[in-house]
């Protein structure tokens, strides 16, 4: 939670209802907005972020997507 404190993220979605008509996507959402692509990336890359994701690639699977909004 510091690293996405320190890069001002806002969590638009944290679980919560959902369907997945076309394929098995998981079976928890996460949605993080960054005020740019580019933040989201620092963030992803920072010392703080890279140090607490070791923990949540050892208690999980899934998939990490960085995406440029409209």
């Amino acid at each position: 939670m510091p690293s996405f404190a320190k890069y001002g993220a806002k969590f638009i979605v944290r679980a919560g209802r959902y369907e997945n008509p076309e394929a098995p996507t998981g079976n928890r959402h996460v949605v993080v907005e960054f005020d740019s692509y580019d933040t989201a990336v620092a963030c992803y890359q920072s010392p703080e972020y890279q140090e607490a994701s070791k923990y949540r690639l050892a208690a999980s699977t899934g998939h990490f997507v960085i995406v440029e909004g409209a």
